[in-house]
């Protein structure tokens, strides 16, 4: 049995879920809890995080494109999906290149429809992340214009309430204890992971074998380093008029006794 993988909540919606209470954990991207923050009445706490893996997002021309860096596309339709990291990405990239978020026409799609777009060049670029990144590249032959190196951490979030942390530690305890132990497994055997993932995707084990080779494992706890990384996002977002008010991350950090 394979399952509409494409149609999977992606960060932001599951951070709105997260903070209705209608979830209590959350894995995401970087950007989406910084987005979540800002909501009013957030009450989203930070419980670990992955290594950075900033090959595992970028931003594709269709391969035949005449785009050849970031500055080819001033004044192009880029899709990328409202507050995920490839939102970020997409920031970062222009700026390396001296370009303004108004310089390009965003087109705000999600995951599945931007690939519907992207196929029929209703877009020029696409910023995405895996494993639809890796769909694009091996199906499509899509071209990466520019990954996240040098631009972004990419890392991926956990998060949770912290209501629910503080009447619950010892299970999000376990839940990380868990991750720590899973990632270290998905580490020493990737191709069992591609294929295990597949059973559940159905994507193909070549498709899942690219990405997974480019991911970073290991379970950090909260700390600076995720601390500093939010708060820049944060910062970023906020002078740019993406956020309806400034986040203060550290509000946000203190759920250290739960970590593995």
């Amino acid at each position: 049995m394979t399952v509409d993988w494409a149609e999977f909540a992606f960060g932001p919606p599951m951070l709105e879920a997260l903070n209705a209470a209608h979830l209590d954990f959350a894995a995401s991207g970087e950007t989406p809890p910084v987005f979540a923050l800002a909501a009013k009445d957030s009450d989203l706490v930070y419980l670990g995080y992955e290594s950075a893996s900033p090959e595992g997002e970028a931003i594709l021309v269709a391969k035949d494109s005449g785009i050849a860096g970031i500055a080819g596309l001033k004044g192009r339709k880029v899709a990328v999906a409202r507050g995920s990291n490839a939102h970020y990405l997409l920031i970062r990239a222009l700026a390396s290149a001296g370009l303004d978020w108004k310089d390009i026409q965003p087109v705000y799609l999600t995951p599945a429809d931007a690939r519907a777009a992207f196929a029929n060049g209703a877009v020029d670029a696409w910023a995405i992340w895996d494993f639809h990144l890796a769909v694009a590249q091996e199906t499509a032959g899509a071209r990466i214009l520019a990954d996240g190196q040098e631009l972004v951490r990419n890392h991926e979030i956990y998060t949770s309430r912290r209501d629910f942390i503080r009447r619950h530690p010892e299970l999000a305890k376990a839940v990380l204890e868990e991750i720590a132990r899973t990632d270290e497994w998905a580490r020493t055997h990737t191709a069992e992971a591609a294929e295990l993932l597949d059973r559940q995707l159905g994507i193909g084990v070549p498709v899942l074998k690219k990405a997974l080779a480019r991911r970073a494992y290991g379970l950090h706890p909260v700390d600076d380093e995720l601390a500093n990384s939010q708060q820049n996002i944060a910062d970023t977002l906020h002078a740019l008029g993406l956020l309806p008010k400034p986040v203060q991350v550290s509000l946000a950090l203190s759920a250290t006794e739960i970590q593995p």
